[in-house]
């Protein structure tokens, strides 16, 4: 595999692909991966087949962080991710530095308006997905692939990349990748990392209740305050957890609704003792692992 940490050196390697008649498949990513991202640059090959080259960047954008004590806490294992990426065989990483990507007083952004950056995380993340939208453009552009896989965990962000490459014209197909999930349910997610046992314990309920709350609309339940305190009830019984929003929202502009049908997904996000970890189900859909027995 090679790493590749300059744009002049990615843009080399894309020139090198394309003219040997490959398609390039693209998994974007900030580091401290996971087998959630295994399983989308295993996604990027299947779509884009057995003689594509495959690249994924890792990058921690500062853009798309609100707050710098979340910037500056957020996981680094670039060791780590190498070696995973290396045994996925994947064909090269790319691991560009700040002073690139954003250079010379960069002043320039992208960002997206309307119904899907109105509600969820862009409420109390303001400028979070102009910061997304604005790196992924510049990554596109560095990288030029055929095909980038995003994970549908983080919903809210890859419709805003889709109408993005819709809006600007971009000749690259977007695929979504399914959540993967731990064992006991919970999404997979770099955040993870800082849950102690005791935190993700607390974590769990959030699992629990977006499970409940997809039972319940399978016994016919389709009020959106109903279906959403399933997540309440089941995640401030914990202390040290706060829940930003629970919120039934339709596909595909994500617009909050009042009664829910099959077209509906139930997203929230909560904070377990400052770490912020997010979730969807998309009701009547497939069930979420988890034990919604377990003790409260």
């Amino acid at each position: 595999m090679q790493r590749l940490n300059t744009i002049a050196e990615q843009r080399a390697w894309t020139k090198e692909q394309h003219a040997a008649g490959r398609q390039i498949g693209f998994v974007p990513t900030m580091g401290a991966l996971h087998a959630g991202h295994i399983s989308l640059v295993k996604k990027a090959r299947a779509e884009c087949g057995a003689d594509a080259a495959i690249v994924v960047s890792i990058y921690v954008n500062p853009t798309q962080f609100d707050n710098p004590e979340d910037l500056e806490r957020y996981p680094q294992t670039l060791d780590a991710d190498i070696a995973m990426l290396t045994a996925a065989g994947c064909d090269a990483v790319f691991v560009p530095k700040t002073a690139e990507i954003y250079a010379n007083g960069h002043a320039t952004f992208v960002e997206v308006v309307g119904p899907l950056v109105e509600g969820l995380c862009a409420v109390a993340r303001p400028g979070h997905f102009r910061g997304v939208a604005t790196v992924v453009t510049k990554l596109f552009n560095i990288v030029q692939p055929d095909v980038a896989v995003f994970g549908q965990k983080d919903l809210q962000q890859v419709l805003i990349i889709s109408r993005m490459v819709t809006d600007l014209n971009l000749p690259i197909r977007i695929v979504i990748g399914p959540t993967v999930r731990e064992a006991d349910g919970l999404a997979m997610s770099s955040r993870n990392r800082r849950l102690t046992p005791d935190m993700r314990i607390k974590a769990l309920g959030l699992q629990r209740g977006l499970e409940l709350a997809n039972r319940a609309f399978k016994q016919s339940e389709v009020n959106a305050v109903k279906l959403a305190e399933f997540v309440y009830n089941e995640t401030l019984v914990h202390p040290g957890v706060d829940v930003d929003y629970a919120t039934v929202v339709k596909l595909p502009n994500l617009v909050e609704v009042e009664h829910a049908d099959d077209q509906c997904v139930l997203a929230a996000a909560i904070f377990v003792d400052g770490v912020r970890l997010i979730d969807h189900v998309h009701l009547g859909g497939a069930a979420i692992p988890v034990n919604v027995e377990a003790d409260s």
